[in-house]
């Protein structure tokens, strides 16, 4: 395999194109938000079933009572960085509180070589794919990242949790995993009915209709160690046949990796509990509540009067997105009053993370 270059340093032209790159991936989102806003109403009620679906034999099974390991995928580039470091903060401040199923915890860092974060945070390299192989899209490294840690890593715990470095986790969570039944987050704009065509490229009809296609991505999922062994090597092939194939492609855009997941999971018989209460995704999910993780990957923008300006720069702003070469600076502004609160829950969390991380503007400069 051959290793990354250093992304240590990056280059203000290729700052440009990442900058170009995220704004047409948000651009590609904008139908998906306007679906997502209209379908959750932004009542910010507590939910009075979190489970949309379950297996039927799952209700004759109790919870799981097992550990699982906390597994995230990352680069070594600045901008991961600092969103690892403070995921990794709110791991060690929720995993021994009651009602935690944490266990031990993995950076899978995809770069094939150690940065500055390796004795912060509990890391093991693996290799990206080969040169020229992701085609742009870094994503499908996560697959392929899986692959070998599960192959090459020792991991005591029966069940893995896969996170992203965007993840923050708000309440304790316990293990929602079912036997060999994973839990999954619903994704609104994750669609196989829709996508029907597409979709039986890579799933038959003789393999059963295409709701057994769960409407999920991988992350985050709480899944058994040894199903997932037996997932992702499929997980990396549909990916990179989708890659390959221009309409699925075109299709799926960012979401395509998956969409590889779901098809995989499926392929192989299996079902997920899918848990809307598993994560809420700011600024469109207006309450904390009982959800588990807050998941900061949309920009939230508002005018002074707390109103959501999505799709323009607010005069009050928090976007991931603005800390592309380096780490946010710390004791960020709250937002204004009429802010939902899980915006002002998000920055207040974002603060006292890089009020307490040692070295905190020092290791995440670009």
């Amino acid at each position: 395999m051959t290793g990354r270059k250093n992304m240590g340093r990056i280059s203000p032209f290729f700052l440009v194109l990442l900058s170009l790159g995220f704004s047409f991936a948000m651009y590609n989102l904008l139908t998906f938000l306007i679906q997502y806003k209209s379908s959750n109403s932004g009542d910010g009620l507590e939910l009075s079933d979190p489970i949309t679906n379950m297996p039927q034999e799952v209700k004759r099974l109790g919870k799981s009572n097992s550990r699982y390991h906390v597994a995230l995928t990352a680069t070594d580039a600045p901008y991961s960085q600092w969103q690892c470091r403070i995921m990794y903060y709110w791991y060690k401040k929720m995993k021994d509180m009651p009602g935690s199923d944490m266990g031990k915890f993995t950076r899978v860092l995809h770069s094939g070589k150690p940065d500055n974060l390796m004795e912060e945070i509990p890391t093991f390299i693996v290799d990206p794919l080969p040169e020229g192989l992701d085609r742009g899209y870094i994503v499908l490294n996560r697959p392929w990242a899986f692959v070998q840690w599960l192959e090459k890593a020792t991991i005591d715990e029966e069940y893995i949790l896969m996170a992203e470095p965007d993840h923050i986790f708000v309440n304790p969570l316990p293990n929602l995993a079912h036997g060999d039944h994973p839990a999954g987050y619903p994704f609104f704009y994750i669609k196989p009915a829709e996508h029907e065509n597409i979709i039986r490229k890579f799933y038959p009809k003789e393999k059963g209709p295409v709701t057994n296609v769960d409407p999920i991505g991988n992350s985050p999922v709480i899944i058994k160690k040894s199903i997932l062994e037996e997932i992702s090597p499929t997980w990396v092939n549909i990916s990179l046949r989708m890659k390959d194939d221009p309409e699925t492609d075109k299709a799926f855009g960012w979401v395509l990796e998956m969409y590889a997941y779901a098809v995989a999971s499926a392929l192989h018989g299996v079902q997920h509990i899918l848990r809307k209460d598993f994560m809420i995704q700011p600024p469109w999910d207006l309450e904390v509540g009982k959800r588990f993780i807050i998941h900061y990957t949309y920009g939230c923008d508002y005018n002074l009067k707390g109103e959501l300006t999505y799709g323009k720069i607010g005069e009050w702003r928090f976007d991931k997105r603005s800390y592309l070469s380096g780490s946010p600076p710390k004791n960020l502004s709250l937002p204004p009053p009429g802010v939902p609160e899980s915006v002002v829950r998000l920055v207040k969390m974002v603060n006292e993370a890089t009020a307490n991380i040692p070295g905190w503007d020092s290791k995440n400069s670009g």
